[in-house]
């Protein structure tokens, strides 16, 4: 399959090569051998100009480290026989080097892991280096548990009431026919009693013919992982709000947050 017809037609990596790093690393490779999509990644290295004036010698160190690491991944990207351009980029967050290397790729889908190192950030459910790039990158951004393998059983759309609803299905949509693979459609809901039947139906006329309703046809937040592995669906697709107040939507216990953070499978964030 061509890039032209493939579903996304430049995917950036994010990665530090860790252990943590693996599962966005192995579907990252997966995704453009089966798309035939060109595939970049980056490595973010944390500096800023008064830590390498003070300790010149572990910033270079650091940079060094971060170069071999890179040079591991090529490696293994040509073990894979995937065609591979990577860099080192160099910022004060580690989010705003992802964000600021998808820019500059115009890169249309970015992936990386779900969470990183513990410590005390360890009740998080999602990284919070991770969060800031789901909300912030210019593209969708694929979200990869490190024992998680690209999907190949189902696609699940789970949307709310926010009017990105029909964006998503049709970003699952386009998944979900690339590989011919069934499509379900879920219902977000935050309170008990909630009726999501408008919002499945809302996407589901977006998504197109085909369309699977799962049953129950929607869940708390964290139970949509349940409900994906119920119907079958090996991915999970669902939106961000394009609002100021987006990085709300990956704060501890936020909705998206305890989606991701559930589910066994990869998540793509699709973009309003």
């Amino acid at each position: 399959m061509s890039a032209v017809t493939a579903p996304y037609g430049r995917i950036l990596l994010a990665t530090e090569h860790t252990e943590f790093d693996a599962g966005a690393e192995r579907v990252a490779f997966d995704l453009a051998l089966r798309w035939g999509t060109p595939l970049s990644a980056v490595e973010p290295l944390v500096t800023n100009a008064e830590y390498e004036s003070v300790a010149p010698e572990l910033a270079e160190r650091a940079d060094d480290e971060a170069h071999s690491r890179i040079e591991r991944l090529e490696a293994d990207a040509r073990a894979a026989g995937v065609p591979l351009e990577a860099a080192v980029r160099r910022e004060a967050e580690a989010w705003r080097a992802i964000v600021a290397e998808a820019e500059e790729r115009r890169a249309d889908l970015v992936v990386l892991r779900r969470r990183g190192r513990t410590g005390f950030l360890a009740k998080r459910l999602v990284g919070d280096m991770v969060g800031k790039v789901a909300m912030q990158a210019p593209c969708d951004v694929l979200l990869v548990p490190r024992a998680a393998k690209t999907w190949t059983r189902g696609v699940l759309a789970a949307v709310d009431d926010a009017t990105i609803a029909p964006t998503v299905a049709r970003a699952a949509a386009r998944l979900a026919a690339r590989d011919g693979l069934p499509l379900s459609i879920a219902g977000i809901v935050s309170r008990s009693g909630q009726d999501a039947g408008p919002w499945i139906d809302h996407a589901a006329g977006s998504a197109g013919a085909g369309v699977l309703r799962t049953s129950p046809a929607s869940g708390a937040p964290d139970a949509i992982g349940c409900l994906a592995a119920s119907a079958g669906a090996d991915l999970i697709v669902i939106g961000r709000h394009g609002h100021p107040g987006a990085l709300e939507r990956l704060m501890p216990g936020s909705t998206a947050e305890k989606v991701i953070g559930h589910a066994e499978c990869p998540v793509l964030v699709v973009r309003n």
